[in-house]
């Protein structure tokens, strides 16, 4: 390679010995659909709010998500896991649904995060008892990496209740239409 730059081999005989194929295929595909998602909707906020008061709060939000989707990119190589077909889909409809929620305002942006940030670390609970079940000897690496993740976007969701995202017109509402967006969205991931 240019500049003397190294090629690191990548060994995934021990990531693909002994696991449940299908299962870990679904998890790290939507995953990465999820934390590429949620990159979008972070760079949308920052494009309506990044210069006001808020913008350093997304900032450090967006920067832990960058750090979520280079783990699933890694992820995905180590597992052979091919990525959702929708990614060209979540990555205009995860700007718009940043950037419509904060044209709301700081209390909009904030609404959408405790939003997405619920519901997924709700998914992520979900994929925590599913490896479980499986073997938690065996999958105790992804284990540690989505229990990480799943306690930083519980930080991201307090965070959005600490900046008065219940104090959004139509909460509720907001809340609700998202979320029933996130499980549309986690389904087909999984799927597609």
């Amino acid at each position: 390679p240019a500049g003397g730059a190294s090629l690191r081999p990548c060994s995934t005989r021990g990531a693909q010995e002994g696991i449940n194929k299908p299962v870990i295929d679904r998890i790290i595909r939507v995953d990465h659909a999820g934390e590429y998602g949620a990159n979008r909707i972070y760079a949308g906020q920052m494009a309506v709010l990044g210069r006001s008061s808020v913008g350093p709060v997304i900032q450090q939000m967006w920067n832990q998500e960058k750090d979520h989707l280079k783990k699933f990119n890694e992820l995905m190589v180590a597992y052979r896991v091919r990525p959702t077909v929708l990614l060209p889909f979540w990555n205009v409809a995860g700007f718009v649904l940043g950037a419509g929620s904060a044209l709301l305002g700081r209390k909009g942006a904030m609404a959408c995060t405790v939003a997405v940030e619920e519901s997924i670390a709700e998914h992520y609970n979900n994929q925590i008892r599913t490896l479980i079940e499986e073997d938690p000897e065996k999958y105790k690496e992804l284990l540690q990496v989505i229990k990480q993740f799943r306690d930083e976007e519980q930080e991201h969701h307090d965070i959005g209740l600490e900046h008065d995202a219940e104090a959004t017109p139509a909460y509720s509402v907001l809340k609700t239409a998202i979320q029933l967006g996130c499980k549309a969205a986690i389904f087909l991931s999984e799927r597609i």
